[in-house]
């Protein structure tokens, strides 16, 4: 998938779904973090907050009592009217959602006091641009041997032909050629358990974890082959591998 199939593909799933996958029926064993966890444990009630890629706003919304002012962005128009939707059911009055390109953040230098960043790409330097003197900087990203099995089984997928740590040393050297320091990373591999098939054709409509699914009637089948090897008593088996960069300005 190239960056304008996923931009059109995500801004299709902003409209549909927005970044809320909180219908999945699905166990995690081994996670050692929540990512919004960590931002609450960093953040102070008078900080200011963006969050990059907020998608449909769904886990900023729920932390806005956090911090002073959440503001959340994103490329996508789909994404942006689901978080405005959302925001609007909400009643929140401390949360902003800018529809903006995070290579192009629209913001004054040392604006933030934090900012986040889940599963969306980043620019150390315009990050680095406007946050604060001793300001935090979080992101969590996919791993490359994240669905792994899913990947195998369809010969196909994100970071398919990646090799494991690149994207994590990419961003750590670029983190520091804009000026942050003490950089921490971290990591983990999880193991996750889909409770029903929906509940896996759910995941794989409305991410880009094997492109294009779907759209080849083979794409079923081997699904149906891939549940039936990978089903357990806890669930249809796959993995979760994630990684975390905390780094100060």
């Amino acid at each position: 998938m190239n960056a304008i199939d996923y931009k059109h593909f995500y801004n299709t799933v902003g409209r549909m779904n927005g970044w809320d996958f909180s219908r999945l029926n699905v166990t995690v064993e081994g996670a050692a973090w929540d990512f919004y966890d960590e931002v609450i444990s960093l953040c102070k009630p008078g900080d200011i907050l963006l969050d990059i890629g907020t998608g449909g706003g769904e886990s900023l919304l729920s932390i806005s009592d956090s911090a002073l002012l959440l503001v959340g962005i994103d490329h996508s128009k789909g994404m942006m009217e689901t978080a405005a939707n959302n925001l609007d059911k909400s009643a929140r009055s401390n949360v902003r959602f800018l529809q903006m390109e995070a290579s192009q953040l629209q913001f004054p230098p040392d604006f933030f006091n934090m900012i986040s960043c889940r599963h969306s790409e980043f620019y150390a330097g315009e990050a680095a641009r406007v946050l604060g003197s001793d300001g935090v900087f979080l992101t969590q990203q996919v791993s490359e041997h994240d669905k792994m099995n899913l990947k195998q089984a369809f010969g196909r997928g994100q970071a398919w032909e990646s090799r494991k740590g690149t994207l994590k040393a990419r961003y750590i050297t670029e983190l520091k050629e804009a000026g942050f320091s003490r950089i921490q990373s971290l990591e983990y591999n999880a193991t996750e358990y889909y409770q029903t098939p929906e509940d896996l054709v759910f995941l794989l409509k409305y991410t880009p974890i094997v492109p294009d699914f779907g759209q080849n009637e083979m794409d079923f089948q081997i699904l149906r082959q891939f549940i039936e090897e990978h089903q357990s008593e806890k669930g249809i088996r796959t993995n979760s591998e994630r990684f975390m960069i905390i780094a100060r300005k």
